[in-house]
């Protein structure tokens, strides 16, 4: 037994004795210099395996909050208003009379940027802080021209250095933004990817002379911190190739273009590129969430008998109460009654005499002209006329109140408009339209969540409470499969 357990033991070890012996061959101290040069090589590797097993280990076994120091803008958490940084494009010029528009928006304790100014305007009432563009000597072009300046804003924003910054929104001094809105909208996207987000112009003649491909800047755009960083580092020499173009966000596009970065399109962004009244964008608004608009003072107040300032100051009551919902339509039908009614929620509803299909009261009326030639069209959209007829017209009736009631729930009351030259119909069904003086919209906080699935226009029913002068209506979610017939 004793001599098997020592056969077994001897057997088992010459292969191990082998190589031992191999290796004290291999690395025993060499007698002759070309022997040692020989070695080199060998040893050489076995350094290296030894280092790299030390460096694996360390790596392996070392406090993991050392392993990995990553941007601030590179994050996996909900994106919210403090990752955005605002560039508003203005001057001395036109700062303190467009104020108006930035105090309808801007909270100076709970967003970031500056308004870029081409001088020190000294005292300013404006609540957005400011900054003196930078002077472009040494650059090999002249910063003397607005557009040069103001493209180069999300350049000098980025170089503040600010810290956790996920994306840079650029605007106009007259640009009014829907900030709960803007954060849902970019939340959608991978802020660690490069992305430009903006709106066209809805004139066609605009899109043509600048490009379809182009964020159109009044209406904001958005850039990631990403393509931010490439901007940086090609502005300058792309603004000098592309001079010959008009506006500054026709030059931010040209230089991201040769970034290989074409445009993504969110329809909540609006430049408002129309001349006259803005009611039949609104009223008809996209299934989108409203980011911007733009060209205010260029345009009929959005409410009647009101003044620019007091119409956006009532849009924007409906619009913190419920900022998900604003100008969201809704369609329901009274079958009793043949009518139908599309409510623009925060805004307006329409009555109409009989029946319409979804497929036309999702199209604007056309209560508006072109930007540059004051002409019908076209646009970027589908528009329908306003008939002459009056009988063939809707019974308008805009937003007078909002109230809060409990923790989700929502009453706004709608009050009947009649223009003071309209004709009237004078059907006897038309009378009963006209009889309702004011219409009352129930709803509950509608879901932030909803906007990052696929979207779907809610639904409406008509809830008479027996009064001739109201009409009582309840916002809900479309039943499955509930059309114009069911």
């Amino acid at each position: 037994m004793q001599a098997h357990n020592t056969t077994t033991h001897t057997t088992g070890s010459r292969p191990n004795q082998r190589l031992l012996n191999n290796f004290k061959h291999s690395f025993a101290f060499p007698d002759k210099l070309s022997a040692f040069l020989l070695l080199l090589p060998r040893a050489a590797v076995l350094l290296c395996l030894l280092v790299s097993s030390t460096l694996l280990l360390r790596s392996v076994f070392s406090s993991p909050s050392h392993r990995f120091i990553l941007p601030d803008h590179i994050s996996t958490s909900p994106t919210n208003i403090s990752h955005i940084v605002f560039g508003i494009g203005a001057s001395v010029q036109t700062w303190e009379a467009r104020s108006l528009y930035t105090h309808l928006w801007w909270n100076p304790n709970r967003y970031r940027g500056f308004a870029w100014l081409d001088r020190d305007p000294g005292e300013t009432k404006n609540p957005v802080p400011y900054r003196v563009s930078e002077s472009c000597d040494g650059v090999g072009y002249s910063c003397t021209t607005a557009a040069v300046r103001m493209a180069r804003i999300v350049v000098e924003s980025y170089k503040l250095g600010l810290k956790n910054v996920r994306w840079f929104v650029m605007g106009d001094d007259d640009t009014v933004f829907f900030t709960e809105n803007l954060v849902t909208v970019l939340a959608k996207y991978d802020h660690n990817q490069m992305y430009y987000i903006g709106g066209n112009s809805e004139s066609i003649e605009q899109d043509q002379i600048h490009s379809y491909q182009m964020a159109f800047g009044g209406g904001g755009f958005a850039i990631s911190y990403p393509l931010a960083a490439q901007l940086v580092n090609v502005m300058d020499g792309c603004l000098q190739r592309y001079s010959y173009f008009y506006g500054s966000d026709q030059r931010v596009w040209a230089c991201i273009t040769e970034l290989g970065v074409h445009l993504t399109t969110e329809r909540g962004f609006h430049q408002f590129d129309i001349k006259g009244d803005p009611y039949g964008i609104l009223a008809a608004h996209p299934l989108a969430p409203l980011v911007s608009l733009h060209h205010l003072d260029r345009l009929e107040p959005l409410f009647p008998n009101q003044t620019r300032i007091d119409s956006l100051n009532l849009l924007m009551q409906a619009y913190r109460v419920d900022s998900s919902r604003i100008l969201q339509q809704s369609l329901c039908y009274d079958r009793r009654r043949k009518w139908s009614v599309s409510i623009a929620w925060g805004y307006s509803v329409q009555i109409y005499l009989f029946m319409v299909a979804a497929t036309d009261l999702d199209i604007p009326f056309q209560t508006f002209k072109t930007w540059r030639s004051w002409s019908d069209g076209p646009f970027n959209f589908n528009t329908r006329p306003v008939n002459s007829d009056p009988c063939w017209r809707p019974v308008v009736y805009f937003l007078k109140q909002v109230q809060e009631v409990g923790s989700r729930s929502i009453k706004t009351r709608y009050e009947r408009f009649v223009a003071k030259e309209e004709k009237v119909c004078e059907t006897i069904e038309y009378g009963r339209v006209m009889a309702v003086k004011d219409v009352t919209v129930s709803s509950t906080k509608m879901d932030t969540a909803l906007w990052m699935k696929a979207a779907q226009r809610q639904c409406c029913e008509i809830m008479d409470r027996g009064r001739n002068d109201n009409i009582g209506i309840r916002i809900r979610k479309c039943r499955n499969s509930e059309t114009i017939t069911t």
